[in-house]
């Protein structure tokens, strides 16, 4: 088919009806050995080492490893260490900014915040300096901060603080728990994420009182989550928004595609590409070791181990992901019609 123009001529060609997509069924138990595997083979996985700048961190077991998988009916598999509550940190930001989407549109969040990837790591002041008209994006420092203020009800910590906590509640399927010591941690250690604020506020970027803001970021920061319950929350995103375990709709389809496209173009910041490339997995890292990874439609997936790497990220949860992405060959942009079957 041709369209005709002055200046070009566009010719399009469209794929005949009848040519199907490539379509792969992938049993469960497929799914369960994949995940056993990669688990079993990553456990030796050397390198890293533990946040020191965060005190609490600095302490937590360097040993401790766990990978769990949750499919988009609800089944559930763990190997290692997933029920151990290790702080949240940064994937923190995604359950806060489908808040702040739920709360404010994915329109009014991309107007007030963005969702530019910065290529710079996350807790960077000099992007906010480059981009001084908003903050980037919710999934890093300054735009979580952002994000934060943007939490309704404004002014009232306590309402704001049961919001945030609440929300991560409906897409775990079970409350976090606050870790007061790695709170206290935090609170005595946070001098940078104290001056992403008040330049925020210098740009009119920060949404309610500024110490407010800075607080709630730290305390979400500071919750105790299994990896358990961040692959179900991986799997309610995944999901369209219904929480697998639970049976509830948590938020829309819509906020699903929006967090689930910001969690690609920067959930491993300066990595981000690399990640995305190897993997083929979107997937939110946290400086407590974990990360959360989502495959649309099909699964969360979680690891957590506490030595990072120089930009952050866990080795090996980052390594254990890989291999069982790998070992399923599958990819986000792979252009597969992959459907889970039970056997």
């Amino acid at each position: 088919m041709e369209y005709n123009h002055p200046i070009c001529r566009i010719s399009l060609i469209i794929p005949h009806k009848n040519i199907p997509l490539m379509e792969r069924k992938i049993t469960i138990s497929q799914i369960r050995d994949a995940a056993y595997q990669a688990y079993s083979e990553s456990k030796e996985v050397s390198g890293g080492a533990n946040a020191n700048y965060i005190p609490y961190l600095a302490n937590v077991n360097p040993e401790l490893f766990g990978l769990s998988v949750t499919l988009a009916n609800g089944t559930t598999f763990n190997f290692g260490d997933t029920e151990y509550k290790f702080g949240i940190e940064s994937v923190s930001k995604v359950p806060t900014a489908i808040l702040a989407m739920i709360q404010h549109t994915p329109e009014g969040v991309l107007r007030q915040i963005g969702a530019d990837a910065t290529g710079l790591p996350f807790n960077s002041i000099f992007a906010i300096l480059l981009e001084k008209d908003h903050p980037s994006t919710p999934l890093v420092n300054a735009g979580a901060i952002s994000a934060c203020s943007m939490i309704a009800p404004q002014g009232d910590s306590s309402e704001k603080w049961k919001a945030i906590t609440d929300n991560i509640t409906d897409l775990c399927g079970s409350a976090p728990q606050l870790l007061d010591e790695l709170y206290e941690s935090e609170t005595a250690t946070n001098f940078n994420n104290r001056a992403i604020s008040w330049l925020l506020k210098n740009y009119n970027r920060i949404y309610d009182e500024v110490d407010m803001s800075l607080d709630l970021y730290t305390r979400q920061c500071s919750l105790g989550i299994t990896s358990s319950q961040l692959s179900i929350m991986g799997a309610t995103i995944a999901n369209g928004g219904m929480n697998p375990v639970t049976g509830k709709q948590v938020h829309s389809r819509e906020i699903s595609s929006k967090i689930t496209t910001m969690i690609a173009s920067v959930g491993f910041y300066q990595h981000t590409g690399d990640w995305l490339f190897t993997s083929g997995i979107p997937a939110k890292t946290g400086v407590g070791g974990g990360v959360m990874g989502v495959m649309p439609g099909l699964f969360g997936i979680a690891a957590f181990a506490p030595p990072l790497d120089d930009a952050g990220n866990s080795v090996k949860a980052q390594t254990a992901i890989k291999k069982f992405m790998q070992k399923l060959d599958l990819g986000i942009f792979n252009g597969d019609q992959v459907t889970i079957v039970p056997e």
